[in-house]
């Protein structure tokens, strides 16, 4: 069994499927893309695996453990993160400030213990320190250094899609959701957003799920796709296989083939 099994998971809004039966497996520490045409149910799965929908039937097991019907902070607290397909920032906050919320699931410190034991050598206090040790580890990581005390309303977009990237990154998940994460990119953005998947792969040893239009990009980071059509699955195997799959190439692609 995979970190992440999905078995027959349905749901629809208004009598219209959105997911009809879909069931796939997501092994340790591989790049698992779906790709798949608008309204193809990309998003819906996502926001199944992460809580935010409750699907009508089906089962989703993370790491042998079923978590449908969980909220969506207690799936954050078994290790699945995720990021947006719009960015989802405090703009009026510093890149710190946002990192430092993907801390919260780890800080033991409740309001009546941090307001009661003040100072740096307090629980709070040390607490507080060792949290902010994590999120510059994640600054560094992203080479975020010099947008560490800025607000993140003011930064450019790409640099805002990594801040929300180290945010999901400082909740130190086991699997990370990506959904679109080069939308809106220049195509230096995209290639740099290319360099810190692979990185989150295999330097940080962090499963990631991928939402993506960027076929090239696909094609060149991903270990496995999975090709959702009108909510069900229709071809699933390595990029390679996925370019010359006859069922993609028209249902999603014409006849044009993946380059």
């Amino acid at each position: 069994m995979g970190i992440l099994t999905i078995e027959d998971l349905s749901i629809s809004f208004g009598g219209v499927a959105a997911l009809a039966d879909v069931t796939f497996s997501v092994e340790r520490g591989e790049i698992f893309a779906i790709i798949g045409p608008n309204g193809a149910g990309k998003t819906t799965l996502f926001n199944c695996i992460s809580g935010i929908y409750k699907p009508d039937s089906g089962k989703i097991l993370f790491q042998g453990r079923e978590i449908q019907g969980l909220r969506p902070d207690q799936i954050a607290r078994l290790g699945i993160a995720r990021t947006f397909q719009n960015i989802e920032l405090f703009p009026n906050m510093s890149t710190m400030e946002n990192i430092m919320l993907g801390r919260h699931i780890h800080m033991k410190t409740g309001l009546l213990r941090g307001a009661l034991l003040l100072g740096p050598w307090s629980f709070a206090g040390r607490e507080e320190i060792e949290h902010r040790k994590r999120a510059e580890f994640f600054i560094d990581f992203l080479d975020l250094q010099a947008s560490r005390n800025r607000f993140v309303g003011s930064l450019p977009y790409g640099t805002q899609k990594l801040v929300e990237l180290a945010r999901a990154l400082a909740l130190e998940p086991k699997l990370l959701l990506l959904d679109e994460p080069c939308a809106g990119m220049n195509a230096e953005e995209r290639q740099d957003t290319i360099f810190w998947i692979k990185d989150i792969q295999d330097d940080l040893g962090v499963t990631i799920l991928l939402i993506e239009h960027d076929m090239k990009m696909v094609m060149e980071i991903s270990d496995r796709v999975m090709v959702l059509n009108f909510g069900k699955p229709i071809a699933m195997g390595r990029p390679e296989e996925i370019q010359r799959n006859p069922q993609v190439l028209e249902a999603y692609f014409g006849d044009t083939a993946i380059q």
